[in-house]
């Protein structure tokens, strides 16, 4: 099969899966359900960082871990106002998410306490950093990362990730799709960014899936192949490269689509 023809082929199996499965019925079990609870953008940008810091580990862990900390911060933008690192630290003081303690909880929001008074908003910091000659977010995603450093007096943890070492930055990637992405399963609110400059959310479980597809060859799951399947799928959808990042990662998690046959055979056929 010649490449023109596969991608075309691959370009209508993935609309016919994002048509399908890109609804809010299929969001349970994600940590997105969280940010549907909030209309104000600022309060969704708060819990969007956060749902998205802990989103690794199991499932049934990350939305208990979520909830425990959103039943704390109610609601979200009114409390980092009143709050300080003290309180912060004493409010978290026996949180526990995997290896992630309390105490990085309490210098990621105080990190983005400290942004919000100087910008106004995480959107506002993130547009800040945004240059016009970008191809991607992932400059601007590396300045807001040493922002939230820098206004934490903290250093890289396990929910503040290091850039520099060619991490995928995953978590961070599906924070970012979460909020400039809008459509029936992604809320949106950060308008004023282009969803064609965003990153693929890399973890294992795409890595497997972009190989099976044949978007990259590469072995590792890291910021270079991060960029190399965004590309592949830019090849598809030019304008929103991460557009089926939410059907094709249900593979596996929700038994209607780990039983469609349909995008089985399609991995399973591919030339």
């Amino acid at each position: 099969m010649n490449k023109d023809k596969r991608l075309n082929l691959l370009k209508i199996e993935l609309n016919r899966l994002y048509n399908r499965y890109n609804r809010r019925e299929f969001i349970h079990p994600d940590p997105l359900e969280f940010l549907y609870h909030y209309d104000d953008i600022y309060d969704r940008e708060i819990v969007a960082i956060i749902a998205s810091s802990l989103a690794y580990g199991k499932v049934s862990q990350i939305l208990k871990s979520i909830s425990s900390v959103l039943k704390h911060i109610s609601p979200p933008s009114l409390f980092l106002k009143k709050a300080s690192l003290k309180s912060l630290n004493r409010t978290f003081y026996d949180f526990k998410h995997r290896f992630t303690k309390g105490e990085e909880l309490a210098i990621l929001l105080f990190g983005v306490k400290k942004i919000i008074e100087k910008y106004g908003s995480l959107k506002n910091c993130f547009i800040d950093k945004l240059s016009p000659n970008d191809d991607t977010i992932f400059p601007a995603l590396s300045k807001f990362i040493d922002e939230l450093i820098f206004c934490s007096n903290g250093k890289y943890n396990s929910l503040i990730p290091s850039p520099k070492k060619g991490s995928a930055l995953k978590r961070l990637n599906l924070f970012m799709r979460w909020m400039v992405r809008k459509d029936e399963v992604d809320p949106g609110g950060w308008e004023d960014i282009p969803k064609s400059m965003l990153i693929i959310p890399l973890d294992t479980h795409m890595h497997k899936i972009s190989l099976l597809l044949g978007l990259t060859k590469r072995k590792q799951a890291d910021l270079k192949t991060a960029f190399e399947i965004t590309k592949a799928f830019k090849g598809i959808a030019p304008d929103d490269p991460v557009k089926y990042d939410f059907a094709l990662t249900r593979l596996g998690i929700r038994e209607e689509i780990n039983t469609d046959h349909s995008i089985k055979d399609f991995i399973m056929q591919r030339a």
